[in-house]
């Protein structure tokens, strides 16, 4: 079997498995290359690789970007001179080379915590934009496909069975949308430790201010709440649960779309 098509294979395989993998091809080769145009190479999200593209500086500059890239899902092309000896590129071979970087990730879960219309609307929007859409409420008789249609998994009953059922990942985007600071209350310590990309909370500055002290009266601390985009969503003057989930899934994207490291200096 060749390089190439063995490197397709396993593609096709983490495709299958839902593992987020990105493929990188040569493009664009010019003068002396140690891979020629359609040379591939898998980068893993655990930053590990199948095939090569050069090795060298080179490839260590293409996992760096290919695991960028699978944080904001992109396209990219990475250009790159072998000329320069300060670079590391062991016999400076002297050539120039394009990749092709296209990442291949599971649709990303947006959990969806409370199933009034509010979060009946964030659910349509979310199946919509192509995500993998989780509904929970511990009121049985809203979770259901009869209400929500069009989410991939309804968990009816308590958060915490949901939980079981469904386990958060760094590929998780919670959107809590309950109905009362009780329900807050119970459901925000499974969370804030967990690897979920993003939370956010339906409610007024009132209303976030009174689960706060009630969570702090449970143990909890103020730098456990940094993660939490609470009220939830962009201010867009929304008004109508349609309007409210657009603001919330917008807020989603963006923090999507921004790379990890220039959101955490925000």
């Amino acid at each position: 079997m060749s390089d190439n098509l063995r490197i397709i294979t396993e593609l096709l395989a983490a495709q299958q498995s839902g593992e987020p993998v990105v493929l990188a091809t040569v493009i664009k080769a010019r003068g002396s290359v140690p891979r020629h145009s359609g040379s591939k190479m898998l980068v893993f999200g655990d930053g590990r690789i199948s095939g090569s593209i050069g090795g060298g500086e080179m490839e260590s500059r293409v996992v760096k970007e290919a695991l960028q890239a699978l944080q904001d899902g992109r396209t990219r092309v990475l250009p790159y001179s072998l000329v320069e000896p300060d670079r590391g590129d062991p016999g400076v071979c002297g050539g120039e080379v394009e990749i092709y970087l296209e990442p291949y990730a599971p649709p990303a879960t947006l959990l969806v915590v409370g199933c009034g219309h509010v979060g009946q609307a964030v659910a349509e929007l979310g199946h919509f934009l192509g995500y993998c859409v989780v509904v929970t409420d511990d009121r049985e008789g809203l979770a259901t496909p009869e209400v929500i249609p069009n989410a991939d998994l309804h968990l009816p009953g308590s958060f915490a069975d949901a939980l079981a059922q469904n386990p958060i990942t760094a590929n998780t985007y919670i959107v809590m949308v309950t109905r009362n600071v009780l329900v807050d209350r119970e459901i925000v310590p499974h969370l804030v430790h967990s690897p979920a990309r993003y939370i956010g909370m339906m409610g007024s500055d009132r209303r976030w201010a009174e689960t706060k002290r009630l969570l702090l009266e449970d143990g909890l601390k103020d730098e456990d709440f940094a993660r939490i985009h609470a009220p939830i969503g962009l201010e867009i003057e929304a008004e109508t649960p349609e309007e409210i989930a657009v603001s919330i899934m917008a807020e989603i994207i963006k923090l999507r779309r921004t790379p990890q490291a220039k959101h955490a200096e925000a």
